[in-house]
């Protein structure tokens, strides 16, 4: 998933990105409520970790802007631990859950966690070039030629394409695609990602999954 933390305390937003990193994900992080408000309206970031006492806006009136937008991405907001109508003022603009400072960045994740289950599923179909993908009839298509993918290389193709121009990380993709039935050292996701090539690409001239060694895959954009 792409997370984005704005947190006015660097020192504690640069420690959050880097445990995100470390756990499979992709994060980046600003420090103020405004740029904090332009970076949420970004459709490929999947949750929002957000100080309420921000220079500029604070945490509160910029999760009331992006819900007054129709932005539903979902916002974890961090308070002060007495801070409780900041936590009222917080939910009532919209915000999906809070964290009371200090927290345990496991905490946080699992928070994290829940609220991404929470959010409602895509309703359309995802197109980036000549791909097109249908998540809720199970089809997929190139150029106007219908795929024929199995349940699991469908599965991981709209990883990709949900998050197309972004690097997807082979934990993330074991954690999404297998639900974690995979064991994190098997090569389940490369063969599968060469299948994919071998269905997506090869028949169509393309090279549009990119291979970033070490780090994950990435979707090009430009296909």
């Amino acid at each position: 998933m792409h997370f984005l933390v704005v947190e006015d305390e660097v020192r504690l937003a640069d420690l959050i990105v880097q445990y995100l990193h470390e756990s499979g994900h992709t994060a980046e992080a600003c420090h103020d409520g405004p740029h904090g408000l332009d970076a949420a309206r970004d459709p490929r970031v999947d949750a929002v970790v957000m100080d309420v006492m921000l220079p500029g806006m604070d945490g509160v009136e910029v999760c009331r802007t992006l819900r007054r937008e129709g932005k539903d991405v979902p916002v974890v907001l961090l308070t002060a631990r007495s801070a409780i109508n900041e936590r009222v003022a917080g939910l009532d603009a919209g915000a999906d859950d809070y964290l009371v400072k200090p927290f345990a960045l496991e905490e946080l994740s699992a928070r994290l966690r829940a609220i991404s289950r929470r959010r409602p599923a895509l309703t359309g179909r995802l197109e980036v070039g000549d791909l097109v993908l249908d998540p809720h009839e199970q089809r997929a298509w190139r150029a106007g030629v219908e795929l024929d993918l199995s349940r699991r290389e469908f599965a991981v193709l709209e990883i990709l394409m949900e998050n197309a121009g972004w690097v997807v990380s082979r934990t993330r993709l074991l954690e999404e695609a297998w639900d974690g039935e995979a064991d994190l050292n098997s090569n389940s996701v490369d063969v599968h990602i060469s299948k994919l090539r071998s269905k997506i690409d090869k028949p169509f001239g393309r090279d549009s999954i990119t291979t970033l060694r070490g780090t994950g895959y990435r979707l090009e954009t430009r296909i």
